[in-house]
C-alpha cells in the first residue's frame, strides 16, 4: 500500500478537504471552511496545515470563540444540516468559550467540528500555559467538559487514531438519528509528530444525505391509526425542514384535511399561507393552533423532540389523545407513549400518504382548522396595526421587517422576547426562511448565526432580530461581518433590559428584581447608544423612533453595501397572545402572597399535565 508522510494535523487537514457532498445536483465540499483564532496549541501546526489549503478551506477569524462556533452554526442551519463548518481554537479558556455553542448544536441535532488544542502526551513540560490540572486524575482537562455536550469525543494520543476518528467524527455528524457536534481534542505534541498514512485514506469520498426508510408493519400501524381520528393534527418540527419533506407533509395535509402547525424549529417548513397551515403551537403558538390540539384525538408529530414550549409543558393536548411520531432519532420517536416511526421524515410521510390513500379528515375539523387561522390572522393584523403609542411593540416591528423583506430573505432571531413574538408574528413567505434558535434559546446566537448565514448564502438579505439585553452579550461578529463582506441587517428591539424573565418573574408573583436596568443595582440607569456602538464596528446604523422612520430605515438597509443596525426603543408592556401553561418551579413556601397565589394556579395547572408513560 503507498503511503504519503504528513504530521498529523497535515493528514486531518487533508482528509477533511477530500469530503465532499451533494446539494442540489451540484458536488461541493463537506467542510467549506474553518473558523479559527489562533493561540498555542494550534498555531503552529493546525494553522500550518490550515495556511496550505487556504484557497480550497478558508479560514475565517472570528473574534470569540463562542460566537464563531455559533456562526458555524447558523452556517449549517442556512444549509439544512448538509454543509459542516470547523472551529479551531487554543487550549484552555479558547476551548472552554466553545462549551456553549456546542450545548447549542447538541440541543438542535445539528453537525459542527470542534478541534481544540489539548495538553502534551508525554506530559514533559506539564503543566503549560493555561492547563487546568486534576490532581487525583491527571488525563483530565477542560476539554473533557466537551462530553456533556457532544454526540462524539476522542482526543488523539497517536497520530494514527485519526484514521479510525475521522470517519467515526464524520458518520456521526451526517446521521440524522444521532447527528450533533464533534469534538477532537489535537495534543500539541501529537500535532508535530509525522506518520506514513496510506493514500487511500485521502481519496475523494461524497456523501450523500442518509435516507432512513420506515419499517412497513409501523406505517401500516400508523396508517390505521391516523385513519380512525375524527379530529387528527400534524406537528411539523426542525426535522421535516432538514429532512426536506415540507412539501411532502404539506401536500398529505391538503389532501386529507388534515389541519397542520409547527414548532419553533419546524417554522419555515410550509409558508404562511398553505392551504393546511394553523400556525405554531404550544407556549409561543398561536390562539388557533392551540385551540386544535386541545381537541386533536391523533397527533402526527413529524421531526420534533416535543419539548415543552411545544407541549405546554404536555398540558396542550388531552390525555386520551394518540400521538404517531416519525423521526430518525429513536430516542425522540418513542416519547409519551407515541407509535414509533424512525424514519426520515420525508420518505416515512410519502409512504404514510401512499397508505392513507383517500382518506379524509372530517370536513367540519378541517373547516375549523381554516377558521381558527382566519381568526388568528385577524390577531396579528391587529397586533401590528400602526397606534399612537410612544414606542413600538414587538409585534409591530417585526410586522414591518416581514413585510419589506424578499421572498427569499432570512429572519434570525434567539432567546428573550423576540423568539416568541417572530414565531407568532412572521408570515413565512417562502419555506426555509426562518432560523428563531430556541433549542437551546442561546444568548448572543443572533448575530454571530447571522453572520454564518449570511456567509453561506450571500445573495439574499440576512434580517437579525435581536434585544439589547443579547446585544451587549456578545456583537462583535458586527466587526467580523465588515471585515468580510457578509452584509446583515440587524434590528435593535432596545427595552432596556431582560425583558421577558421580567415577565416571567411578575407572572410568578414576584418583585420587579435585576432584570430591567431600572430594577438593577446601578449608580444610575441609563440608556446605551447602540447604533454610535455598531457604527464604532465599521456597520452602518440609524436610530429610529417611530414605525414610519423604522420603515424608511428598512428600505434604506437594504440598499447598503455592509452590515447597517437600526436600534428602535420598544414599548415593554404589549405582548402577542396565544400563550399557555409553562411548568416552572414556584416556591412552596413565601413571604408573598402574589408569589403563594401562583404556586397554588401551577398545581391546578399541573393536574393537566399528559401522563408520560
Amino acid at each position: 500500500m503507498s503511503t504519503v508522510r504528513l504530521t498529523m494535523t497535515q493528514a486531518l487537514v487533508r482528509y477533511l478537504c477530500n469530503q465532499f457532498t451533494i446539494i442540489d445536483g451540484e458536488r461541493v465540499p463537506l467542510f467549506p471552511g474553518v473558523f479559527a483564532i489562533f493561540g498555542h496549541g494550534n498555531v503552529t501546526c493546525l494553522a500550518e496545515a490550515l495556511e496550505e489549503v487556504r484557497d480550497r478551506m478558508p479560514t475565517w477569524r472570528g473574534q470569540n470563540e463562542q460566537s464563531m462556533a455559533l456562526a458555524a452554526i447558523g452556517y449549517t442551519r442556512a444549509k439544512l444540516r448538509r454543509q459542516i463548518m470547523v472551529c479551531a481554537s487554543s487550549i484552555g479558556p479558547g476551548a472552554l468559550n466553545m462549551v456553549t455553542a456546542a450545548g447549542v448544536a447538541h440541543s438542535n441535532r445539528l453537525p459542527l467540528l470542534i478541534l481544540a488544542g489539548d495538553a502534551f502526551t508525554s506530559r514533559r513540560p506539564d503543566p503549560v500555559l493555561q492547563q487546568v490540572e486534576h490532581f487525583n486524575n491527571p488525563n483530565i482537562n477542560v476539554n473533557d467538559a466537551f462530553k456533556a455536550v457532544t454526540r462524539f469525543w476522542d482526543r488523539i494520543v497517536h497520530p494514527e487514531q485519526i484514521l479510525s476518528s475521522l470517519p467515526q467524527a464524520v458518520a456521526t455528524m451526517l446521521d440524522p438519528g444521532d447527528c450533533g457536534p464533534a469534538f477532537i481534542g489535537l495534543p500539541q505534541d501529537t500535532q508535530e509528530v509525522a506518520f506514513d498514512y496510506p493514500e487511500v485514506f485521502f481519496e475523494e469520498t461524497v456523501h450523500q444525505p442518509v435516507r432512513i426508510r420506515p419499517d412497513r408493519e409501523r406505517i401500516a400501524e400508523a396508517a390505521r391509526l391516523l385513519m380512525k381520528a375524527k379530529r387528527p393534527l400534524i406537528i411539523a418540527g426542525g426535522g421535516v425542514r432538514y429532512s426536506q419533506a415540507g412539501k411532502v407533509l404539506g401536500d398529505l395535509a391538503a389532501k386529507h384535511g388534515i389541519p397542520l402547525s409547527e414548532t419553533i424549529a419546524g417554522k419555515g417548513g410550509v409558508h404562511h399561507e398553505h392551504p393546511a397551515h394553523i400556525g405554531p403551537m404550544g407556549i409561543s403558538g398561536a390562539l388557533s393552533a392551540n385551540a386544535l390540539a386541545a381537541e386533536a384525538d391523533v397527533i402526527l408529530a413529524v421531526g420534533t423532540r416535543l419539548a415543552d414550549f411545544t407541549t405546554g409543558s404536555w398540558t396542550c393536548f388531552s390525555q386520551d389523545a394518540k400521538f404517531i411520531s416519525i423521526n430518525a432519532a429513536r430516542h425522540d420517536a418513542i416519547k409519551h407513549r407515541s407509535l414509533a416511526v424512525v424514519a426520515d421524515a420525508r420518505e416515512a410521510v410519502s409512504e404514510l400518504a401512499e397508505a392513507v390513500k383517500d382518506w379524509k379528515a372530517d370536513s367540519g375539523w378541517t373547516q375549523k382548522g381554516k377558521a381558527e387561522f382566519a381568526k388568528w390572522n385577524d390577531v396579528i393584523d391587529e397586533m401590528q396595526k400602526p397606534t399612537n403609542g410612544p414606542n413600538p411593540s414587538y409585534a409591530q416591528v417585526i410586522g414591518v421587517v416581514n413585510t419589506l423583506a424578499d421572498e427569499r430573505d432570512m429572519v434570525i432571531t434567539a432567546a428573550g422576547g423576540l423568539p416568541g413574538e417572530t414565531s407568532k408574528n412572521w408570515r413565512v413567505k417562502s419555506p426555509n426562511t426562518v432560523d428563531i434558535e430556541y433549542g437551546f434559546s442561546c444568548m448572543g446566537y443572533e448575530i454571530a448565526g447571522g453572520w454564518g448565514a449570511a456567509m453561506a448564502e450571500p445573495e439574499r438579505n440576512t434580517f437579525v432580530l435581536v434585544g439589547d439585553g443579547t446585544y451587549l452579550m456578545m456583537n462583535s461578529d458586527i466587526y467580523s461581518s465588515v471585515l468580510t463582506g457578509h452584509k446583515l441587517i440587524i434590528v435593535v428591539c432596545d427595552n432596556a433590559g431582560y425583558l421577558i424573565i421580567d415577565r416571567l418573574q411578575s407572572a410568578a408573583g414576584g418583585v420587579n428584581f435585576n432584570n430591567m436596568i431600572r430594577d438593577c443595582r446601578v449608580v444610575e440607569p441609563f440608556t446605551v447608544d447602540f447604533a454610535q456602538h455598531a457604527a464604532s464596528m465599521g456597520a452602518l446604523s440609524r436610530k429610529v423612533e417611530s414605525l414610519a422612520d423604522l420603515r424608511e430605515a428598512v428600505e434604506w438597509a437594504k440598499t447598503t453595501d455592509r452590515t447597517t443596525v437600526i436600534t428602535v426603543r420598544l414599548d415593554d408592556k404589549i405582548w402577542t397572545p396565544g400563550d399557555v401553561f409553562w411548568d416552572i418551579g414556584l416556591p412552596e413556601v413565601s413571604n408573598r402572597k402574589s408569589v403563594r397565589d401562583a404556586a397554588s394556579t401551577q398545581v391546578a395547572n399541573r393536574k393537566k399535565q399528559r401522563v408520560g408513560v
